[in-house]
């Protein structure tokens, strides 16, 4: 048992770090999940500036995956859908109505220019041996922006999830620019399906944002849908209105699609119903306003996953981009550096007639030693030693190349790898400026095509009770002491939305709070039926007169209910005591007709409700007098008279 136990938390542990590291979680240096970097890879290993099957980059793209090629093809399109890398022909879906992509063996693809400028360079990026050994694939790509925040991500894995939103280009690269240059940045969302956003919530990635459908309202019995909320598609859209409609939570006429290259549907009202009244029906009951809860969880350079914020990436990839613009020049001047040497050398053999001290020569060895003491007048031009492969590249110029006219065109050349040189040595002392002029040289040529899409506004929460319409008559039929929205015929108490809940006074002054009922028995005898609503319970007030049955002297109480149980029944007199009068009327005052001495006769005394204390549902009622009484009634104060005493 516990070899089993070790073998399963083991395998367990192996497998659950493979899908954070190897499938779900995108890496904190190129913003890639493997499927997407793999994906990349074939795209430029493949690439000779035209199209290629999608089918074929998929097969090829097998080559570094190990799972199915359905899992290559659905990530490399919506990888082409972000319209960043990937230049795409054919129909590749519809991100607004959510229709798929044609088959692989129909539709092209290729790497656009963008993708080899910020990610590709296999001289400073480390590879790893492929699944199966037989190629090598990069381990992360040397990216030089912040890309996981451009494409954001959503991933689940074995105890964790990310959800990363995703951002402007234009607007990422300058807030790294603004890091560069020490100057204050902010960063929000930008959602290709446009929409509205409000970011109050959003605390630099690890928050909520609210998204909402851009509406046009501008007739008053139409509205129509021209941008989507993020992660909603027109065919949900409309389901979600479709639903809301048939749950009577809104009103509407008819709804169209007519979306193409832009989202247009169409929502037409019905007659008596304009477009003020549907709106915050709309954002409250439909997906035209979502609530996105994000999670910035990354891989970081440790392979460990970590929660990062968005200043926290930039400052990162400001870094980063120093490093990696570090390297490339480093790589470019010891290129040059190189090609100065060989043009020296050349130059040299040329122009001093060295090739002359070869003509007696009968041997290899001989013939490299001769051209080796040729080059020894000649030292302190030549900044290395001369090796074997400079000997042997030498002795293969064509003959041509002695020219003067060859020997020209090496000196121009020289001199432009001079300059050039110095340039880079320029750069190399001046990175972090040179990075700057790096960012401005990509958001110069980029600026036309990533417009900000979404728009960032202040969005007040529609309170889903408060924009639900009160389209249900409850009504109670005394016959059958049902009450509900589905009784057909009885007394309308109240109206309510399918959010509300109603309290519920029986005749014999017990309660009880529930949501609205199609059809409820609360028996032959209702004294109150209202809704719970803030507003409401709190200018109730119930008034009772009672009988205590021990004296039979009569009581009154007066209380509001505040707290309850839902579907708990309560009372609300006191024990051993009966009911004489109830009512939720407050300008009215007690007649109680007493019993006198002579059991003929009687005394009425008027007592105004306003001079009792409104007390809670739980505390005993206030003795009238201590008189026995025969009954009671209520009318109004401002009709009391002595005739009606």
């Amino acid at each position: 048992m516990a070899y089993v136990n070790k073998l399963f938390n083991t395998n367990f542990i192996e497998y659950a770090s493979y899908v954070i590291k190897d499938r779900a979680i995108p890496h904190l240096d190129d913003g890639l999940k493997p499927v997407q970097r793999r994906i990349l890879q074939s795209l430029f290993d493949v690439d000779d500036g035209k199209f290629h099957k999608v089918a074929n980059v998929v097969g090829h793209c097998m080559q570094y995956h190990p799972h199915g090629d359905s899992s290559i093809y659905g990530a490399l399109v919506n990888l082409a859908n972000k319209e960043l890398f990937i230049d795409k022909q054919g129909n590749f879906g519809n991100i607004f109505t959510g229709d798929p992509a044609s088959a692989a063996r129909y539709i092209e693809c290729r790497s656009l220019p963008l993708a080899k400028e910020l990610l590709y360079n296999p001289e400073i990026t480390d590879f790893e041996d492929s699944y199966d050994g037989r190629r090598q694939e990069p381990i992360v790509f040397p990216c030089k922006v912040p890309l996981i925040l451009v494409l954001g991500a959503e991933g689940i894995a074995v105890g964790m999830s990310t959800k990363i939103l995703p951002h402007n280009f234009l607007e990422v690269l300058q807030a790294e620019r603004s890091f560069l240059l020490d100057e204050p940045f902010e960063l929000y969302p930008d959602f290709p399906t446009g929409g509205l956003i409000d970011v109050t919530d959003y605390r630099e990635g690890n928050g909520k944002v609210l998204s909402r459908a851009k509406l046009d309202t501008k007739d008053p019995k139409k509205i129509t849908v021209r941008e989507l909320p993020f992660g909603t598609t027109t065919e949900s859209l409309i389901a979600s209105i479709e639903a809301a409609a048939r749950k009577n939570k809104i009103k509407i006429g008819g709804i169209n699609d007519f979306t193409t290259e832009k989202v247009e549907i169409e929502i037409k009202l019905p007659r008596g119903v304009h477009t003020k009244d549907v709106i915050d029906g709309l954002y409250a009951f439909t997906d035209c306003e979502v609530s996105l809860s994000v999670n910035l969880l990354v891989i970081g350079p440790d392979s460990k996953p970590r929660v990062m914020t968005i200043p926290e990436i930039i400052e990162y990839h400001a870094g980063q981009l120093i490093k990696i613009l570090r390297r490339e020049l480093k790589l470019e001047e010891g290129k040059l550096l190189d090609r100065l040497h060989i043009r020296t050398l050349e130059r040299i053999f040329i122009e001093e007639r060295i090739y002359k001290r070869i003509e007696e020569m009968k041997t290899p060895e001989a013939i490299h030693l001769a051209v080796r003491e040729g080059f020894e007048p000649f030292r302190n031009e030549i900044k290395r030693d001369i090796t074997e492969e400079d000997l042997e590249h030498l002795l293969k110029i064509p003959i041509r190349r002695i020219s003067l006219y060859d020997i020209n065109k090496m000196k121009k050349e020289m001199d432009e790898i001079k300059a050039r040189l110095k340039e880079v040595r320029h750069h190399l002392k001046h990175i972090k400026e040179y990075a700057i002029s790096t960012l401005d040289g990509i958001i110069g040529k980029q600026a036309k095509l990533h417009p900000r899409r979404t728009e960032l506004m202040d969005i007040q929460k529609v309170d889903i009770r408060d924009a639900a319409q009160k389209n249900l008559k409850i009504r109670y039929n005394k016959d059958t002491g049902y009450i509900g929205s589905d009784v057909s015929s009885g007394v309308i108490w109240c109206e309510a939305s399918v959010y509300d809940r109603i309290l519920l006074v029986r005749k014999d002054c017990t309660y009880q709070v529930m949501d609205v009922p199609d059809k409820f028995f609360v028996g032959k005898g209702l004294l109150y039926c209202g809704l719970t609503d803030k507003e409401t319970m709190e200018n109730t007030i119930f008034s009772m007169v009672y009988r205590n049955k021990e004296n039979g002297y009569p009581y009154i109480k007066r209380c509001k209910v505040t707290q309850f149980i839902l579907n708990k029944v309560y009372d609300m007199l006191p024990e051993d005591t009966q009911l004489i009068r109830f009512t939720t009327k407050t300008d009215v005052s007690i007649v109680v007709d007493f019993k006198q001495k002579s059991l003929i006769q009687t005394a009425a005394d008027a007592f105004p409700l306003d001079k009792y204390l409104v007390k809670g549902v739980k505390a005993m009622g206030v003795r009238i007098k201590p008189k026995e009484f025969s009954s009671a009634r209520f009318i109004k104060t401002s009709t009391l008279e002595k005739k009606d005493i």
